[in-house]
């Protein structure tokens, strides 16, 4: 695979273009297909939206939240972070409710989230992409997608400890300098949380891209991260502002189940039948913002890979080409002739 990149990223105003015509871009998609993203792949992906929205049922009242969330306030503690910082606080507690849903969500997340995204990816990347995929065509990309995705768990762990890393040795190192005072406590917490929200975003887009890639070009593993990381290049703003949309919709559906089904449920306001209908309709809703994501996925893919960044300033332009050979991949860095 080839791909011709600047060596600077473009101005803010032409990334915000380019993400706003991929949007357009996704949603013309997603109408022109509207029958069988909203009918079969919203289907195959609404058993993960209820178990990700139910989690905040159960979740709360399982043992394993307050195990996950004492043994990371225990791993602060040992680590040095200082225990009055309402930054780690917050964050060890965030973490173990993530962790938490995500192992109650996770059968499902290994089985029809990555057969509804086989679905959507193998629609969009054949020939006649009007055409329903079938079956065979769509059970063939889970492999490589299961693949892909516990390699992307690893990068995401891989992640967090890097973040982590970095603020033990940042908190410990001006502690050490004595700047221990509330108002330098604040101003580092606050670092901190940009830091981790940086490298965090920027992992969970290679690890988007990655599982897209590893779909239209039956790449999987470690290839397939490898070659979203090159892709991304220069274009993490425009990743970054196709990802926020979607995923304040996702929180802001979560919020409304959590206002409308769980809060009745646990006052009992309301008679079961009308709460469980509500709550199957709000998932249903989730699941098709979640296929909307990926065709959104799908066509930032198709954007790196047919577009070229080439850096106006100093009008060079660079040849990353990757291949696999005897099951090693190895990246090659060409600098292609100055341009007039």
């Amino acid at each position: 695979m080839l791909f011709f990149l600047s060596a600077m990223e473009d101005s803010p105003r032409i990334q915000m273009e380019k993400a706003s015509k991929i949007l357009r871009r996704s949603i013309y998609t997603f109408l022109q297909n509207y029958q069988y993203l909203t009918a079969t792949a919203a289907l195959l992906a609404f058993p993960y939206s209820a178990s990700v929205l139910l989690s905040q049922v159960f979740v709360p009242f399982s043992p394993l939240l307050p195990t996950i969330h004492n043994r990371f306030r225990i791993l602060f503690q040992a680590a040095g972070f200082p225990p009055s910082s309402e930054f780690f606080t917050v964050l060890s507690f965030k973490i173990s409710q993530t962790i938490s849903s995500s192992i109650f969500a996770l059968p499902f997340t290994l089985s029809f989230l990555l057969i509804a995204k086989s679905s959507i990816i193998q629609l969009l990347n054949q020939h006649k992409p009007n055409l329903p995929p079938s079956f065979s065509s769509v059970i063939s990309l889970y492999k490589p997608l299961l693949t892909t995705h516990i390699c992307n768990f690893l990068v995401l762990l891989s992640a967090n400890a890097t973040a982590f890393s970095l603020l033990f040795f940042a908190f410990n190192f001006l502690e050490g300098f004595g700047f221990s005072s509330p108002n330098w406590l604040l101003f580092m917490s606050a670092a901190g949380a940009v830091l981790y929200s940086i490298i965090l975003a920027n992992a969970l887009i290679i690890c988007n891209l990655a599982l897209v890639s590893s779909g239209m070009e039956r790449s999987s593993g470690y290839l397939a991260i490898l070659k979203a990381s090159v892709m991304i290049r220069g274009r993490t703003s425009t990743a970054l502002t196709l990802a926020v949309p979607v995923s304040l919709v996702l929180a802001a559906i979560e919020a409304l189940f959590h206002y409308r089904v769980v809060r009745a449920y646990h006052t009992g306001d309301i008679t079961s039948f009308p709460m469980a209908l509500e709550g199957i309709l709000i998932a249903y809703l989730y699941s098709i913002f979640v296929v909307l994501d990926t065709v959104v996925s799908c066509m930032f893919f198709k954007s790196c890979e047919t577009s070229s960044l080439i850096d106006q300033e100093g009008r060079y332009s660079y040849r990353i080409e990757i291949a696999e050979e005897d099951g090693n991949a190895y990246v090659k860095l060409k600098n292609i002739e100055e341009l007039p």
